[in-house]
This record gives structure tokens, sequence and C-alpha cells, in this order.
């Protein structure tokens, strides 16, 4: 099979994006929370645990912490106790109380809107910042990726690096910035619910014209 030009990789993308926009038109941060703090809060609990345990602790979480002083005021076994069942827990509530005490020290108790103002704060890397600014603030200034958009993004032939970092530089020159959240929505949804990591469901993917692994995976 011929190398695919950029040109065509990026007609590809294009029509990939289309897709999937039409596929899952509701499609959105399975992440549940009502204000940037707790999507911040709930963003860094995520690292390795799912969405669905997180959402899970938050569900109580959310009712006994509401602002960065409550968490910042947490006695800290208490605060771990109230997250254990989430991986590492400890680090993660270490990072927590952490973060809030520079938001209310450095930021007035607000969630900062920039990249680098996030990723100064513990607990926040470039992912958990694009997760914040894309879906409390409605700012593109990267594209998410964890495992699924990894994994799709190499199933789809759309990068072929092995970072999230590189795969994110990859498929940001592929979709116009203004789709850069979304398309992080609708390739996680993609990888939730069709191209899972086991046993994709090629018969019945959608979008499987435009996927060069299609029934080789």
């Amino acid at each position: 099979m011929p190398r695919e030009t950029q040109a065509r990789r990026h007609a590809r993308a294009t029509a990939l994006t289309e897709g999937l926009s039409r596929l899952y038109p509701d499609a959105h941060c399975e992440l549940q929370y009502g204000n940037p703090l707790e999507l911040l809060v709930a963003t860094i609990l995520s690292a390795q645990c799912s969405d669905r345990q997180v959402n899970l602790v938050t569900a109580r979480l959310f009712r006994k912490y509401r602002t960065p002083a409550d968490y910042a005021a947490a006695a800290p076994a208490e605060f771990e106790a109230d997250i254990r069942s989430i991986g590492l827990f400890r680090n993660k509530a270490k990072n927590i109380q952490s973060c809030c005490r520079a938001l209310l020290e450095h930021h007035g108790g607000e969630v900062p809107r920039t990249l680098p103002e996030l990723t100064a704060l513990a607990g926040v890397g470039r992912k958990t910042a694009n997760v914040v600014l894309g879906n409390a603030f409605g700012i593109n200034v990267g594209i998410v990726v964890d495992t699924h958009v990894q994994r799709l993004a190499h199933r789809l032939k759309l990068s072929a690096a092995h970072t999230p970092e590189r795969i994110e530089q990859d498929l940001m020159k592929l979709v116009p910035r203004a789709k850069w959240a979304d398309l992080s929505h609708w390739l996680i949804w993609h990888g939730r619910r069709r191209c899972v990591a086991r046993k994709p469901d090629c018969a019945g993917c959608e979008i499987r014209d435009l996927c060069p692994s299609a029934d080789t995976v």
C-alpha cells in the first residue's frame, strides 16, 4: 500500500471528524462537575482511574468541599479517607490540597485560565490542563490525549508517535483549533463504545471506510 501523503491524511482526518461529529453529537466530558474547581479536582483524581469510579467519589466529595479553602483546611488524614477508594489516593490528596492552597495564594481562589498557570499547580499536567481549559472554559489550547485517544490515533493512522505529547502535536496539525476539545470527546466515546482495546467492533464501525486498520486489529 502506498504511503499516505500529508494532504490525503489531512483530508481523511477532516472526513473522520465530520463522521464522528454526526455519530456522537452529544459527546462530552464524562466526569461529572458543576464548576471549574470541581472539574479540576475530578481530573486530578481521574489519573489511572475510571471516570465511573471518580464520579462515585465526587458525588459525595463535592457536597462536603465546595471551595478551595474547604480543601486546603481539611485534615490530611480526613481528606485521604474521603477519596480512599481512588487509586493513588494519598498522592492525589496531597496534590489537591497543595493545588487549592496555590489557588488561594496566587489566583484569588479562582481556577486560572492559561496553560502555564494551570500546569504550575500540583498534580496538574498538560492533559489535565487541556481538560479544564477545553471543558470548563471553552478554551482550545491543545488536545486531550488519554489511552483511548492514543489507541485510536494509531489505529486510524493519524499519528505514529508513541508519547501523548507528540500524538497531540500530530492531531493538532490535522484538525482545526475550534474542534480540538470535541475531537477528544469523539475519539474517547468511539473508543469506549466501538473501537475498544481488546476486540474492536470493526464490523459495526460507522467509520470503518476511513480506517486503515479495519479488520486488522
